[in-house]
């Protein structure tokens, strides 16, 4: 077994292979796991901005998440971590990575509600009031550039 490796690619970028295996493992997080009803597609993935983070190992994808440029903002949304690779420490590395891919400029994200405090430790703040989004509570987020 290798060790997990951090991978960065922009949409055009991406291998079919890479794409299906990004994809698969949100709808293995969000629909199945978290049984969102309606998970957003909003064609953003595919923006020529958009940077997508994850670590894979042995072929395989173990967390994601992606960057989007919102123009004097950026955001980061779609962090998932497949259930066998929770409690590595993946997902807060890629975290670190995503903000940094965003040096110089603000980040915002939408976080779940219960995990509102571990994204406070890599200085996100909460920048209004929670909303439900696809009928999970959520809180938005901002981290200020340092």
């Amino acid at each position: 077994m290798t060790a997990p490796a951090l991978r960065s690619a922009r949409f055009a970028e991406l291998t079919p292979y890479e794409l299906y295996a990004l994809c698969r493992l949100r709808v293995d997080v969000f629909v199945v796991e978290q049984q969102c009803p309606y998970p957003e597609l909003d064609g953003r993935d595919c923006e020529p901005a958009t940077v997508h983070l994850w670590f894979e190992e042995d072929g395989q994808v173990l967390a994601t998440l992606r960057v989007l440029d919102d123009g004097d903002a950026r955001a980061i949304g779609r962090v998932a971590t497949a259930a066998t690779a929770r409690g590595r420490g993946l997902a807060a590395r890629l975290v670190e990575a995503g903000v940094a891919v965003c040096a110089g400029a603000p980040v915002t994200l939408g976080a779940q509600a219960h995990l509102e405090q571990w994204y406070e430790r890599f200085g996100f703040r909460r920048s209004g009031p929670g909303y439900v989004e696809d009928g999970i509570p959520h809180v938005p987020m901002r981290r200020e550039p340092a």
